[in-house]
């Protein structure tokens, strides 16, 4: 009889690429939201006053567990535990992480006037740097290669770079960069070869996040884009008003629980599964009509369903685009955390002392996993 090789040819090749292209490795920390902030009205004094206006919020209309578990559904026992670290996260830090923005939110102006709101950013992040006051994660979102205007978009992060370097003598940890409208997949390309040239500028490691924003990024997402980047592609970031807008949905269906998201969000998932990539959410663009209760907590309600759907499919992240949004965020995810948890603990340590969880529950090794993420993400997410 022939003998079968134990090893096929090829193998040791095949392995050492799925090892590249999937690393497999446990997630670390991820910011439950990115604060978007035009550039304009971007200050040093941004965090705070973000922090301010939310527990001001908190103050006048969510005054205690009673009233959180009214506004958003929690029991007794999980509204109080969620309310004391709302407070507290507001508290210490209202911000995980801060994107100044010099596109949609911005709009276009006269070269010299974007010039100098760049000046102006990079001075408020060297003061909030210095001050101990700089988000774990930061950094600008810049315009657009679909504009037709790359020069621009180079123009304000090389000004934003060396300013911020300047200012500091380094570039401060944390720093990402975000690349909306990526309409073409060359113009990745192109943006890695920016940040490269960058880099070398520089001495300092540049990656970035690119939105989702149109179907038709949708077909060139892939897990061999993060390698032909050089590793530079940190995030990808989902872009509700601009994607729903491109598919021709009426206006009052540019939501973020719309299927067609769905749809978008799971091409996502499917597309970077396993390669390190961070995945994030969209975003509610409403504030309370008035300071009036039942306007905040309309606006806390509708706000904490989408962060509800987006946990459910599974992306952890998504984008505050006001002071309110701050509370209903950090509400629901620690609720969303916290409602499980101690039944995760549970079986996980029934799994490994070889016993059965008890209810009738029996966990296969890929649900163990599952469930010990959970709790890491739990654990990271939680103050």
């Amino acid at each position: 009889m022939p003998v079968v090789p134990d090893v096929p040819p090829g193998f040791a090749e095949t392995y050492r690429a799925q090892q590249d292209r999937y690393p497999a490795a446990e997630a670390g920390w991820q910011p439950v939201h990115t604060v978007y902030v035009p550039a304009d009205r971007f200050s040093a004094h941004t965090v705070t006053e973000w922090r301010d206006h939310a527990l001001s919020l908190v103050k006048a209309h969510l005054a205690g567990p009673d009233e959180l578990g009214a506004v958003f559904g929690a029991p007794g026992r999980l509204a109080a535990a969620v309310h004391e670290k709302v407070l507290r996260k507001l508290s210490t830090e209202p911000i995980e992480d801060l994107r100044v923005d010099f596109e949609d939110g911005y709009g276009v102006r006269p070269d010299s006037v974007e010039d100098g709101h760049v000046e102006q950013a990079a001075a408020a992040v060297a003061s909030m740097h210095a001050a101990g006051g700089l988000p774990r994660r930061w950094g600008p979102r810049v315009k657009s290669f679909a504009d037709g205007d790359p020069r621009r978009s180079v123009r304000t992060l090389g000004a934003f770079l060396t300013g911020v370097v300047e200012r500091v003598g380094e570039l401060p940890a944390g720093f990402t960069v975000t690349f909306p409208k990526v309409l073409m997949e060359a113009y990745l390309g192109q943006f890695a070869g920016v940040l490269q040239r960058f880099e070398a500028r520089l001495g300092v490691r540049l990656r970035f996040e690119m939105q989702v924003e149109a179907p038709q990024t949708l077909p060139f997402l892939r897990a061999e884009l993060v390698q032909s980047l050089g590793g530079r592609l940190a995030a990808a970031h989902f872009g509700v008003f601009d994607y729903t807008a491109a598919l021709g949905l009426p206006p009052h269906e540019q939501r973020l629980d719309h299927p067609a998201c769905d749809h978008a969000r799971h091409v996502m998932q499917t597309a970077f599964a396993g390669t390190g990539v961070e995945l994030s959410d969209g975003s509610l663009a409403a504030s309370p009509a008035s300071n009036r209760p039942q306007d905040v907590h309309a606006l806390w309600q509708r706000h904490a369903e989408l962060v509800a759907h987006s946990l459910r499919h599974g992306f952890y992240q998504g984008w505050d685009m006001h002071p309110s949004h701050l509370v209903s965020r950090f509400a629901t995810v620690y609720a969303f955390h916290l409602a499980h948890y101690d039944a995760y603990r549970k079986r996980v340590s029934a799994w490994e002392e070889q016993r059965e969880a008890g209810e009738g529950v029996m966990d296969e090794p890929a649900t163990i996993r599952t469930l010990a993420a959970a709790l890491r993400r739990a654990d990271a997410a939680l103050p």
